[in-house]
């Protein structure tokens, strides 16, 4: 008689990534709503990555470097949006307004960098990837 009845070795038990984005998601949630800007980074990058590793797995994406980017691009229009509901007009250059953030601005520039970064790891993955491919 089985040790196990009804498992197989063909399938894994557990996987890795909801763990990772619950994680990611509480550490941008918390992050963003405080107002500190490394945490929020480090979550919406974790966020995004484990996204894209479990889309990956399960199938839904053949590559997850290009669902890194897309979503990356995602997180950076948000946070563009928030920064541009924000600053005014004419009154406030961009530049002041990137140097000494506050409130919004600031947790709009947070999800908007960590945007830029997932969009910069997803296209130079799959570049990577691509000339490996070729060699």
């Amino acid at each position: 008689m089985e040790e196990q009845p009804g498992l197989s070795d063909q399938y894994r038990t557990a996987s890795p990534w909801p763990l990772l984005v619950a994680v990611g998601f509480a550490l941008a949630e918390v992050g963003v709503f405080l107002g500190v800007f490394p945490l929020a980074v480090g979550g919406v990058l974790l966020l995004g990555g484990s996204v894209a590793g479990i889309l990956g797995e399960s199938g839904y994406a053949r590559r997850p470097w290009r669902t890194l980017a897309l979503l990356g691009v995602g997180f950076t229009a948000l946070g563009g949006v928030l920064v541009a509901t924000q600053v005014p007009g004419a009154s406030v250059g961009l530049l002041e307004v990137v140097t000494e953030p506050n409130g919004i601005v600031g947790r709009g520039l947070a999800v908007a960098v960590a945007g830029v970064m997932l969009v910069a790891a997803g296209v130079t993955s799959q570049a990577v990837g691509r000339s490996q491919q070729g060699v």
